[in-house]
């Protein structure tokens, strides 16, 4: 199979290449081109020292990444390419980077240093596909395979334990069985990662198409970062409307949502906290009042634990919170959310919902009907720009002032009345009308 190789790498490939040196691109660019996937970048695997390389592309904007491990950054057509040196890696003491290097002339033993053998991967226009280990039958039986011994690689780099799960999840592949028992065997090594490399790697793979299965099968490996997830497993619901104990609920929900960072986070954690809200009622059914609140303070300390930025934490937690509130195909309902939550956050929510749904008895519940109305009522609403926040009414605190409230609490606290009365669609939301129905509220008062 050709490899449709970028003008840009391909000038850095031959230029080496018309040096003298050896030259291919190397690991996931390889990997993603067979997949028929789009590389997001392109990296090179030269016999040339980083010094070497570096006079060769004298003329060109390079900036010396990492010399010391053997790497630059070419910077041609606007386009970062990184060049490394044929290396070999010293002992990993700490877990995740190699203590130092040294460099190679031969390609199969670069090749023989990285993770997965779907990794292993060299191309070069000239020779085509260099494959050692096996990686071009993998990637074509779907499997997720080390290099060598497993338990060396995840040693080396305890992060490979999470990106064997994630590449599983995102392609779709299986873990070949040794590679799987060494992920469980050595998960423990995740302890040594840092908070923000687990956080990235746990994302993607958690918006990944085959997430659940993932999920479902690595669970004691997602709970070694994660521990709040296990009172979870096999938990009972001891309820009708579920058919499902909590874990497995909660990967149905995750599968039935899309692929969005918040929204997966949101289906993942939103019933966390059910374990510990559970009671029972005369006829044994159980009921976990309160655990939307629950779940919100767990899934807090998750996100904050592994570094979630502001913005993303405050939304899952806001649709933890709020995906037991009902939503109905109604104009007075959906004012009242809209005020509550804002559009953005409501449209998520209906996703939510969804999923909640879809992940109990029965998937095709009313419930779900409903809420496939909720949108068409949410558009015209705001087509139609009605009010459901105070600075939409169509009187503000002056106006009120000048009827003669007095200034200050009492006008906020009327003009909340007088919101309320516009959402429940007791007042229009005329100047004069909501005037008329102050004085008519406050005099009530008296």
């Amino acid at each position: 199979m050709k490899i449709q190789i970028p003008p840009q790498v391909s000038g850095i490939l031959n230029r080496l290449i018309g040096d003298g040196r050896e030259a291919y691109a190397v690991g996931g660019c390889v990997r993603d081109s067979l997949l028929g996937r789009k590389p997001n970048d392109w990296d090179v695997a030269t016999s040339a020292l980083p010094e070497e390389t570096e006079s060769i592309f004298s003329d060109m904007h390079v900036v010396k990444t990492g010399m010391s491990h053997g790497t630059v950054t070419v910077v041609t057509g606007g386009m970062p390419v990184e060049v490394t040196t044929y290396r070999v890696d010293g002992p990993y003491s700490d877990g995740r980077h190699p203590d130092s290097v040294s460099f190679t002339g031969n390609l199969k033993e670069d090749l023989a240093r990285r993770d997965f053998t779907m990794n292993a991967l060299a191309y070069s226009e000239k020779e085509g596909l260099v494959d050692c280990f096996g990686g071009k039958e993998d990637l074509s039986h779907g499997i997720i395979r080390c290099v060598g011994d497993p338990d060396m690689r995840f040693h080396e780099d305890g992060l490979r334990i999470l990106r064997a799960l994630r590449f599983s999840s995102v392609l779709g592949f299986s873990v070949e069985v040794g590679t799987a028992e060494s992920v469980e065997k050595n998960r423990k090594l995740l302890n040594g990662i840092s908070k923000e490399r687990i956080r990235e790697e746990f994302t993607k793979l958690l918006c990944g198409q085959n997430a659940a299965e993932v999920l479902r099968r690595f669970r004691e490996v997602i709970a070694e970062f994660i521990p709040e997830i296990s009172p979870t497993f096999g938990f009972c619901q001891y309820n009708p409307h579920h058919i499902y104990d909590v874990w497995e609920h909660t990967l149905h929900c995750v599968d039935a949502v899309e692929p969005e960072p918040v929204l997966r986070l949101t289906m993942f954690l939103h019933d966390l906290g059910k374990p510990m809200c559970l009671t029972r009622g005369a006829d044994g059914t159980g009921h976990f009042y309160g655990h939307t609140e629950k779940s919100a303070e767990i899934a807090q300390k998750i996100m904050t634990r592994l570094r979630y930025d502001k913005k993303t934490l405050q939304t899952v937690l806001t649709l933890v919170r709020s995906h037991d509130l009902p939503l109905w195909p109604d104009e007075r309902c959906l004012r009242r959310r809209l005020n509550g939550l804002g559009e953005k956050n409501l449209r998520l929510l209906v996703m939510v919902e969804q999923a909640d749904a879809k992940g109990k008895a029965n998937p095709e519940n009313g419930y779900i009907l409903s809420l496939r109305q909720v949108s068409a009522v949410l558009d015209r609403i705001l087509d139609q720009k009605q009010c459901f926040k105070l600075k939409d009414l169509a009187v503000k605190g002056d106006d009120l002032i000048k009827a003669g409230f007095t200034k200050g609490e009492t006008v906020g606290n009327m003009l909340k009345v007088l919101l309320n009365a516009v959402i429940d669609g007791k007042c229009a939301n005329t100047r004069q009308t909501l005037l008329h129905y102050a004085m008519k509220a406050e005099k009530g008062k008296s």
